[in-house]
């Protein structure tokens, strides 16, 4: 966004970024198409692309004239078709395209950044993916995800059972970054008896800049979901800051934990399952304790509540806010250290308890669940007196060291399958997809 002034500007005279306008700023006058503010740049500065290529800022003050001289053409990207030229020799693998920055390309006579690039696109580009195996593909829909929803969730799942049920041996979902983990966890939870690979993948940066990672992730998700046996939802992302490696993790067991890094995404609480190298495409094993492939026929269990809050306990948070929860199906909690939330057993005059709200929850029929911020380590109700009284209220998790995005997507899986409260502890406690460790990894 530019300033208020400059945005105020514009819109009187109905420019909009993309339309090729004339700048005058004293003796000067420059012609060019008006691009968007880079993130860091002057906001009081408007940009335009030039006929040479070349982009210039033009501070704006009060002599500065600004006229629209042609409006923009819509920008539209023809997708590519993918051919399959199938090799028996080879494995296929079946690239689902959900959006994201993995798939995005850049419109360079607006600077726009765009959902566009559909797998085909993606074998044009990688040609190398074709060396692996027989590639299929097709665009699920574009979003980046920040936009995705448990409703996305169900369409993505229902989709990869009706690629395996095809007869495919394998499946790479391309996804934007910010809420992966947040589908692979749901994927991991729905797909049930999965006879063969399905990895999610993304990119940090787009496929049209130098230092993106779009290739080499791309191509050790597709290795992956081709030759390896690892049958289970998986996310592959860099396992460095370089293009040496990816990791493949658990789908429950991994987060995005840095804004913008290569290597963003880390396993809590466990380790990866494997270390996939490049540009030598060797997997190599780290755990054991994975599902196998199989000709077991798989089982979708789609039914979701959606209708499920995660909340963060911090210095100050009022009871009140825990009453307005009373219109969710459930709550996860995503508390203080080994399990705490403010209790005030000390009376302080300053601290508001949350145990009588969180108690009228469960006792109306609301599941609670907690959850550590902390992201890593295990839950332990027992030590500290503030985890006692919490564990009296009837909260579920002690002992469990999901992250909270996990219990959050499970919480929503189980009540999609029960509204028993006996049954909904039950299989919360049930560790169905990696998502409780049996043991913590220090």
């Amino acid at each position: 966004m530019y300033s208020q002034e400059i945005e105020s500007l514009l819109k009187s005279k109905k420019i909009k970024i993309g339309d090729k306008v004339s700048v005058e700023k004293g003796k000067s006058r420059y012609t060019g198409i008006l691009m968007p503010r880079i993130g860091l740049g002057d906001t009081s500065s408007l940009v335009i692309k030039l006929a040479n290529g070349y982009n210039i800022g033009i501070k704006y003050e009060k002599d500065v004239k600004v006229k629209l001289v042609e409006k923009g053409r819509p920008v539209r990207f023809k997708p590519s078709e993918v051919t399959i030229r199938k090799d028996p020799s080879k494995p296929t693998v079946s690239i689902l395209g959900c959006g994201g920055t993995i798939a995005s390309r850049i419109e360079y006579r607006t600077g726009a950044v765009s959902p566009a690039f559909s797998p085909g696109d993606l074998l044009q580009s990688f040609p190398e993916l074709k060396a692996i195996a027989n590639i299929k593909g097709r665009k699920l829909f574009d979003l980046f995800s920040e936009n995705m929803t448990p409703e996305h969730w169900r369409i993505i799942a229902a989709e990869v059972v009706k690629e395996i049920n095809s007869g495919v041996d394998g499946i790479v979902l391309m996804h934007g970054t910010d809420t992966l983990h947040y589908t692979s966890a749901a994927l991991s939870f729905m797909l049930k008896d999965l006879p063969v690979p399905v990895v999610l993948v993304g990119a940090q940066r787009s496929s049209d800049r130098g230092s993106s990672d779009n290739l080499v992730n791309l191509v050790c998700a597709t290795l992956a979901a081709a030759k390896s046996d690892i049958a289970e939802v998986t996310v592959c992302m860099h396992g460095s800051a370089s293009d040496e490696f990816c990791y493949l993790h658990q789908g429950t067991k991994v987060r995005k934990l840095h804004t913008s890094s290569r290597d963003a995404f880390k396993s809590v609480n466990a380790q990866p399952l494997a270390k996939i190298t490049y540009p030598d495409k060797k997997i190599e094993l780290l755990r054991t304790d994975y599902r196998k492939r199989d000709g077991k026929k798989i089982k979708l269990e789609e039914n979701l509540n959606s209708n499920v809050a995660l909340v963060y306990v911090y210095p100050g948070i009022k009871p009140g806010f825990i009453d307005s929860l009373r219109s969710y199906d459930g709550v996860v909690v995503a508390v203080t250290g080994l399990g705490h939330v403010p209790t005030n057993a000390g009376g302080d005059k300053y601290t508001q308890s949350l145990i009588p709200s969180l108690k009228n929850l469960i006792d109306s029929g609301i599941p609670v669940v907690i959850a550590p911020q902390t992201i890593h380590g295990r839950l332990n109700l027992e030590i500290y007196e503030a985890g006692r009284i919490l564990e009296q209220t009837g909260v579920i998790g002690n002992y469990a060291d999901w992250t909270p995005e996990t219990a959050l997507v499970k919480l929503m899986w189980v009540l999609g399958q029960t509204k028993d409260m006996k049954k909904i502890r039950e299989m919360m406690m049930t560790n169905y997809a990696g998502e409780i460790s049996p043991r913590s990894v220090i």
